[in-house]
């Protein structure tokens, strides 16, 4: 037996999971094996945005497998171009390219800047990102993410990122030399604890980079898609990135990503870049089902509201609780405590039936779905609080 062998389970220990096995789900709602339901303020990590199983995708899913699952990316297909055609129309970019993961988007992203700074800025390839920005588990993203400990996991890692603080738009001005070609940053960091910069961050990284010739790259992976009420959370400030990327919501549940570029940075040739998997019809004809349902009249207004309500609901808790205090924007929201109480308070949500997520030790995250009901808030508030009941807090 290799030495560094500490169970004979088949899956590679790459996460620490419960015993639970999940079985099937539907709406906020999921069942283990065993019979249990949780109501769901995970979802797959802000992935499932209309909640599990939904009807319209489980329809897209039955229409485009029984046509066609892909004929490789040589070809055009007809769902690949709606699609593309359909994230234009509401983003205001040019054009768009079609990935497997938020990781994969976020390094075409970075690719895409070389390529632009290598043509219009003198070979500058420097990109300036965050302290605890996330975007992704590729080496090159890692190297760009700021999640603490991550520089000492897999090093040596590709050089060209320099790192400032978040919401610090004079630290990013402070950071440009000639070697920057762009600005790399999340709407919020959801990774780190849905952590919202000041008003006015984004419009003034767009500000900065016109002035210095540069990119604004918008990691919209968690943010996209009508997390937070916008289709795009840049949308709040006006703001429009050269580049952005979506990822998790864009699916409702199954991988696909995408990279979009206005005419100034949309400067990829043939052979740049390429995914054999991405853009295939039975992917992005699923993506497709997924941004009508999220563009539809009044779905957007429907999650601004429900946001307040969950926001309301947190705020309550939190003073409740006593030490904690919530931020957010949507439906991506978090109580940050003033211990390190996350996990147990998981756990044991998790035992009265609630599924919600520790981002850092101490801040519980939330991301339900965005068509939750004021009930099904209502029960996860009622849920949290008799979970936090039980915790030993001496």
């Amino acid at each position: 037996m290799n030495a560094h062998t500490t169970n004979s389970d088949p899956l590679m220990r790459t996460a620490v999971r419960p015993a639970a096995i999940m079985a099937r789900g539907a709406g906020s709602y999921l069942w283990d094996e065993a019979g249990n339901r949780y109501l769901d303020f995970i979802q797959g990590w802000a992935v499932n945005a209309l909640g599990h199983s939904p009807s319209v995708l489980r329809a897209a899913l039955s229409e485009h497998s029984a046509l066609l699952l892909t004929p490789s990316p040589a070809f055009h297909n007809r769902p690949q171009l709606e699609l593309a055609k359909r994230l234009v129309e509401l983003t205001g970019a040019h054009q768009a390219t079609f990935l497997n993961s938020g990781a994969e988007a976020n390094e075409a992203a970075l690719k895409l800047a070389r390529k632009w700074g290598r043509l219009h800025r003198r070979g500058a390839h420097s990109v300036i990102t965050t302290h605890g920005a996330f975007h992704g588990r590729t080496i090159a993203t890692m190297a760009a993410s700021g999640k603490p400990g991550w520089d000492q996991l897999f090093p040596p890692y590709p050089p060209g990122f320099v790192k400032v603080p978040f919401g610090d738009a004079a630290a990013i001005e402070a950071a440009i030399d000639e070697n920057t070609v762009a600005v790399m940053v999340e709407p919020i960091q959801g990774e780190a604890g849905v952590v919202v910069p000041p008003p006015g961050y984004l419009a003034a990284l767009r500000r900065l980079c016109d002035a210095h010739d540069l990119l604004l790259i918008a990691d919209e992976i968690q943010t996209g898609v009508g997390r937070t009420g916008r289709f795009v959370a840049q949308e709040h400030e006006g703001v429009r990135a050269d580049i952005t990327t979506l990822g998790k919501g864009l699916g409702g549940g199954v991988p696909i990503a995408a990279v979009l570029a206005n005419e100034r940075a949309a400067c990829f040739e043939p052979g740049d870049q390429g995914s054999t998997f991405g853009g295939n019809p039975l992917m992005t004809g699923v993506a497709l089902a997924v941004v009508e349902a999220v563009s539809q009249p009044g779905f957007l207004a429907n999650v601004r509201e429900q946001g307040e309500y969950l926001g309301a609901a947190l705020n309550a808790l939190a003073q409740s609780f006593g030490g904690a205090v919530t931020r957010g924007q949507g439906l991506l929201r978090a109580i940050v405590f003033d211990r390190p109480i996350a996990a147990a308070l998981v756990e044991a949500a998790r035992a009265q039936g609630l599924l919600v997520n520790a981002a850092r030790p101490e801040i519980v995250r939330l991301m339900p779905q965005l068509g939750v009901s004021r009930i099904e808030i209502d029960e996860m508030a009622a849920l949290l609080a008799q979970a936090y009941a039980t915790l030993p807090l001496g």
